[in-house]
């Protein structure tokens, strides 16, 4: 095992090669790991996570037998759930069983997630046909049995990307609890793999800016494959969603695609398509970009659900909108510049700076050290704060405060707005701080998750917090991303992994191990502290 002294390595050439990408999905045979018979003729089948799919049976029933099958992602007093919250999914099929033959058992499809022309949103994402209808699902019931049924008799055809390796990630520290939320994250992004792009659920199978830069960032740490990034980076360009926020995270994706790949053959196509997602049009005299009444009630998100947003005012200079604003045209300056658009990068730059220096006078608190949430505004909101933070907008002088007030006020924030607030932590020294959110008591945090028994993230905290939430969402396993960047402390130094970034934070830990997926091959880090540091890496 190699040893190093320093944190900034080039990847080595010897590696292994990376496993050739691709987009295409599978369904894959999943046995059951539970088998039990709650009542005569009735038998809960648990598949010991959710997955999208379907059920095939093989009987020894007469023919025209009519078996009823009961799919579920919760249970209720031992049996599926028939009644579950919000959107979290029950379905009821009845199935005619072929003799000794297998017969594929899939519910009715949702007309919510399979809808094609809405004036209200884009289309949703279909699968494959020849699967039958999939749906998410963790347990099913069967009765009707005129024979006894045996666990061999059962399985889930259960749909994830073709590509995926689940071999090509690991993360294990000192803290178990840490460990089943990496497990508990990684796994969500194999999960909703299903549908070929980034979905945001199985409520409505839309592909979305921010959940798809989120899922982005998760899959990159957990996997080798990008090409469903691109897909859905693609898709997103054809079918823009509404949000004011989201515009600029196509940005981010493109530019985490270059940092991942230093493929600028792929970025070169697509740059034009991405000018129009700086705000440049919404700018106003002072170089900050401003929001129309319109825009405030429908466009500016801040944060999502609306009752996450920590009593933000909505004001014509919004803090968050500027903050994304400002990063997009940072990064933007940065892919314009690799790729020989010097003109367009000296004026990203310079349009950037003009905005960068209004944006701390007039949005910055003194008084308080914090920013306020806009213009005409005193009240100062944890998202005021934690984006320019976490988007590097902030003086140095203010770390500090800033770090110190964000770390008094608890996850006061989303699911979707704790990537960018564990970011800021992270990056600002508060590592500690960062894993005790991740792992805190109480149902604002991802160990409420695991010991609720959720197998994949949700869509919020809590159902309390997002009645109609599901319990398949990508855009909730933040920490997937986040430990191995800021535990094992690997990140990209340079485009296509050419150099690398190997910087762990401790928080506390006694060790962290793991790897890391790159475009080079895997990182495998160790480091312990036993008295002194070591970090081990290979």
């Amino acid at each position: 095992m190699l040893r190093y002294s320093v944190y900034t390595i080039f990847i080595l050439c010897f590696w292994a090669p990376v496993p050739a990408s691709a987009a295409p999905t599978h369904l894959v045979e999943e046995p059951p790991v539970a088998f039990t018979s709650p009542a005569r003729g009735v038998y809960l089948v648990d598949f010991g996570r959710v997955a999208f799919g379907n059920l095939q049976l093989t009987g020894a029933e007469p023919l025209g037998s009519t078996v009823t099958v009961r799919f579920g992602e919760a249970l209720s007093e031992g049996r599926v759930d028939r009644n579950p919250p919000g959107t979290v999914r029950y379905k009821k099929a009845r199935v005619q069983l072929l003799r000794k033959r297998p017969t594929v058992v899939a519910p009715r499809a949702d007309r919510r997630n399979t809808e094609q022309d809405s004036d209200d949103h884009p289309p949703a994402i279909l699968t494959p046909e020849s699967w039958g209808v999939v749906m998410p699902f963790r347990w099913v019931e069967i009765s009707g049995l005129k024979s006894e049924l045996l666990p061999e008799q059962v399985v889930r055809r259960a749909a994830y990307l073709t590509a995926w390796d689940d071999n090509a990630a690991a993360f294990e520290s000192s803290d178990d609890m840490l460990n089943r939320i990496w497990e508990l994250s990684r796994y969500s992004i194999k999960a909703t793999s299903f549908a070929g792009v980034y979905v945001d659920g199985d409520r409505e199978r839309i592909p979305y800016e921010a959940d798809a830069y989120l899922n982005q960032l998760s899959h990159y740490y957990t996997d080798y494959d990008k090409q469903m990034a691109r897909d859905t980076f693609d898709h997103l360009i054809k079918h823009p969603t509404w949000p004011t926020e989201w515009a600029s995270h196509m940005v981010f994706m493109a530019h985490a695609d270059w940092m991942h790949t230093g493929d600028t053959q792929w970025l070169a196509a697509r740059y034009e398509s991405l000018k129009p997602k700086l705000l440049l049009d919404r700018v106003g005299p002072d170089g900050l970009v401003t929001s129309n009444k319109a825009q405030r009630k429908k466009g500016d998100l801040v944060d999502w659900p609306p009752a996450e947003r920590d009593n933000y005012v909505f004001t014509e200079t919004n803090t968050v909108v500027n903050a994304f604003f400002l990063r997009g045209l940072q990064l933007m300056s940065e892919l314009a510049a690799d790729l020989g658009e010097e003109e367009d990068a000296a004026t990203y730059t310079a349009i950037r700076q003009r905005a960068h220096e209004t944006f701390q006078e007039k949005l910055f608190s003194d008084e308080k050290q914090r920013y306020r949430d806009g213009t005409d505004t005193d009240h100062t909101s944890l998202h005021a704060s934690l984006f320019p933070l976490a988007f590097d907008l902030t003086q140095e002088a203010h770390h500090r405060p800033l770090v110190a007030w964000l770390s008094s006020r608890g996850m006061a924030c989303s699911v979707y707005a704790a990537q960018y607030f564990l970011e800021a932590l992270f990056e600002h020294g508060a590592a500690n701080h960062a894993v005790a959110l991740m792992t805190a008591p109480g149902d604002r945090s991802w160990r409420h998750m695991v010991a609720s028994g959720a197998t994949i993230t949700w869509e919020a905290w809590d159902h309390k917090y997002k009645l109609n939430q599901d319990w398949n969402h990508a855009w909730g396993a933040a920490p997937a991303n986040l430990l191995p960047r800021f535990i094992l402390g690997v990140s990209p130094a340079a485009p296509g992994w050419m150099t690398a970034n190997i910087s762990p934070r401790e928080a506390g830990l006694s060790f962290a191990r793991g790897k890391v997926p790159t475009a080079k091959g895997a990182i495998l880090v160790d480091w312990r502290r036993e008295g002194s540091f070591t970090l081990a890496l290979e």
